[in-house]
């Protein structure tokens, strides 16, 4: 006991010196792998058993679409890192608002830091480049308000601001270094870099080579999109050659960046998968296509490397998703996209563990170097012990 307290005096010493320092900027993102965790479902584990599965798969990095107390009181004391959102539907209310935006801010942060680590909020998903004009208009003023929020709660070095796009919001993105914004996101894009730019906030992109590929079956080699080996891609402009189709997504968002101005800002992706299975017209969702696009995925980001255009920054990604979700609309892939089945069993071998199998039951399928990505859960315990008490000392 007088080791962990002389340890817990050390990270308050350290919070403290940082804090006062300036030298404290929130971020969501810890090491390279995260997961998206959906429920439109009626069918999958409760958060309780779904805190202890990701923490026998060892995922650190959790997004869910909204702020579900149910879940926020399950992943209390858990270690894990928790991005929640604020839906489509009330972005206009915090646009307009900024009460009630820092009256959500309050119920579904304030009232749960630090014993539950919400690292971000992601205000609203996929908004510019709709079809609602209003809506894309609201983003702005609502992602300011809600920001403005944690400044006032004093949130503001703990909980990052983001938004989440779809490529949708690109004019070209073939080859990737001719890719620009659409002319009608441009402006709106603009106001949320400068933004983010002020805010430390990276771009956040959902990126889905599997929707690539079932768009242009005969125009894209699969193995492209699956990261298999193949001929790959070169980009004349740049000199740059690409071998699978995700890192040339991501460069094509770098690309349109820095066309905008933006030279600087990080491009994480925030959802990413394979569809297991699909309508007969979704040819692509297979079992085996989904789990050699997420196995190649979970060794390329083990590799702790960047993309052909940024190789200095490490790529980061949330899979999407955790579980198949029977509830969600759409082509029968939208409900299919899960690691695993809704009673908690994988749905294809890519070296996580079932949630009723033992977490000292290893797969058999092993990944070299996935070892960064382990985390030393009684430690994580007692850092959530002594950041808990830290952040109380420091908000006071």
């Amino acid at each position: 006991m007088k080791n962990l307290r002389l340890f817990c005096r050390c990270v308050l010493l350290l919070l403290v010196v940082f804090v006062h320092k300036g030298y404290v900027t929130a971020k969501a993102f810890t090491g390279t792998y995260g997961i998206n965790y959906g429920r439109i479902a009626n069918n999958i584990p409760s958060p309780n058993e779904v805190v202890r599965l990701l923490k026998a798969a060892k995922i650190k990095n959790v997004r869910i679409y909204d702020a579900d107390h149910s879940v926020l009181d399950a992943f209390s004391g858990s270690g894990l890192d928790l991005v929640i959102g604020l839906p489509n539907e009330f972005v206009k209310d915090m646009s307009s608002n900024a009460d009630h935006a820092i009256n959500w801010v309050r119920e579904n942060v304030l009232a749960y830091v630090p014993n539950t680590h919400i690292v971000g909020i992601a205000v609203g998903n996929e908004v510019l480049g709709g079809s609602d004009l209003d809506l894309q208009s609201a983003l702005y003023g609502a992602i300011k308000n809600i920001y403005n929020a944690t400044q006032k709660l004093q949130l503001d070095r703990v909980v990052q601001i983001t938004t989440a796009h779809s490529q949708g919001v690109f004019a070209n993105s073939y080859p990737p270094s001719s890719c620009v914004f659409r002319e009608d996101v441009s402006q709106n894009m603009k106001k949320l870099l400068d933004l983010f730019t002020q805010m430390g906030s990276p771009f956040c992109l959902n990126a889905y080579p599997f929707l690539a590929y079932m768009g242009s079956p005969d125009q894209i080699d699969i193995n492209y999109a699956l990261f298999n080996p193949t001929d790959g891609v070169y980009d004349e402009k740049t000199n740059l050659h690409y071998d699978n189709m995700l890192d040339a997504q991501i460069d094509a968002a770098y690309a349109a960046l820095e066309d905008a101005g933006f030279n600087k800002m990080e491009v994480i992706v925030t959802e990413t998968g394979w569809a297991s299975h699909g309508d007969p017209n979704e040819g692509a969702a297979t079992p085996e296509n989904a789990r050699t696009y997420n196995y190649n995925l979970r060794k390329r980001l083990a590799k702790r490397k960047g993309t052909p255009r940024r190789p200095k920054s490490m790529l980061k990604a949330y899979i999407f998703a955790l579980f198949n979700e029977n509830s969600k609309p759409g082509p029968t892939s939208e409900r299919n996209f899960g690691l695993y089945k809704p009673d908690g069993t994988i749905a294809y071998d890519i070296g996580f563990p079932a949630l009723k199998s033992s977490s000292s039951v290893s797969s058999h399928l092993s990944i070299k170097g996935l070892g960064a990505q382990t985390w030393h859960w009684s430690y994580i315990s007692v850092l959530t012990a002594c950041a808990s008490s830290s952040f109380l000392f420091l908000r006071s």
